[in-house]
């Protein structure tokens, strides 16, 4: 482990948008930002983890303390699914925004053959098209100034499945997809968009996990990984990251090295079975870092 430096990772002059900041990790990202110097306007609908509606208290607690500190936070009450409002809202304060941290979500857990479409729906409309309209809003001022970072927050159901979370993972996988599209779009105007998966302290760890381990799994640990990606000085884009008690670590497809066929012959079903433990072989794994990559592959085939 490196040691610490001096440097102070500063976000002065900076417009920091944080969505789902009332509580847990938006609350400490919110918190972070603005004590390094952004100004920044902390989002909350004020409904709870299940989707039912609380209030805003907790968000202005948030603010309040920010303030309190010597900070500055302004308070927006608006739902992602109506992002534009709260672009709106950072542009007729500040006249400027510099950084998205799409944080904002809700769960619906159900088992698949239990789940409804509404369900369904509800996941998707606040953790993908919520991201979606927040980051669409923003990205037309991110472009004419030449800067912007550009955060969403996913999670290991949506890297590796989790029971009853269906609709959550499908949406936390489909923020992954839409950050390597943003990355490759936004690159010429130095906009970066990067993931992070983080593992926090929750009702699904219960049984599962000490609790002195899980009192261990602080958001404050998280937020450190999500400033440094939104960070001028940092050069990632598109990226992928798992973090959670205080680990960090990047996360990347890996393909194998595959069967290559002539693909002007006839190909059978048997040929696929009889050579599947070659297809399956990652003895000679590949990281392609595109699809242009990716493709490469399969046009060398033709070649050969």
């Amino acid at each position: 482990m490196k040691k610490s430096n001096d440097k102070q990772y500063r976000f002065d002059g900076k417009v920091v948008v944080i969505t789902g900041a009332a509580i847990g990790l938006g609350c400490s990202h919110a918190k972070l930002f603005a004590a390094q110097g952004a100004r920044v306007i902390a989002n909350d609908l004020g409904v709870n983890r299940d989707g039912t509606m609380g209030d805003n208290q907790a968000l202005d607690h948030v603010v309040a303390a920010i303030k309190e500190a010597g900070g500055i936070a302004t308070a927006n009450y608006d739902s992602v699914e109506n992002g534009e409002r709260i672009i709106e809202q950072a542009m007729d304060e500040f006249g400027q925004v510099h950084v998205i941290v799409n944080n904002a979500g809700i769960l619906r857990d159900k088992s698949f053959h239990k789940m409804s479409l509404e369900e369904w729906q509800l996941i998707h409309r606040v953790h993908l098209e919520g991201a979606f309209r927040v980051t669409r809003a923003a990205w037309p001022h991110m472009r004419n100034q030449t800067y912007g970072r550009v955060l969403f927050t996913a999670s290991a159901a949506g890297l590796y499945g989790n029971f009853g979370q269906a609709n959550y993972g499908a949406a936390k996988l489909g923020l992954y997809g839409l950050t390597r599209t943003l990355a490759v779009e936004g690159a010429s105007k130095n906009i970066h968009a990067n993931t992070i998966a983080p593992m926090l302290d929750s009702r699904m760890l219960e049984g599962l996990l000490p609790d002195e381990y899980r009192k261990q799994m602080k958001p404050e640990l998280v937020s450190p990984l999500a400033a440094f990606l939104c960070h001028e000085d940092c050069n990632e884009n598109g990226s992928l990251y798992e973090v959670g008690a205080g680990w960090y670590g990047k996360v990347r497809w890996q393909r194998s090295d595959g069967l290559a066929l002539p693909p002007g012959e006839e190909v059978s079903i048997a040929d696929i079975a009889n050579n599947w433990q070659t297809i399956n072989s990652f003895e000679q794994a590949h990281f392609p870092q595109d699809n242009v990559e990716a493709g490469m592959f399969m046009l060398k085939n033709l070649e050969d």
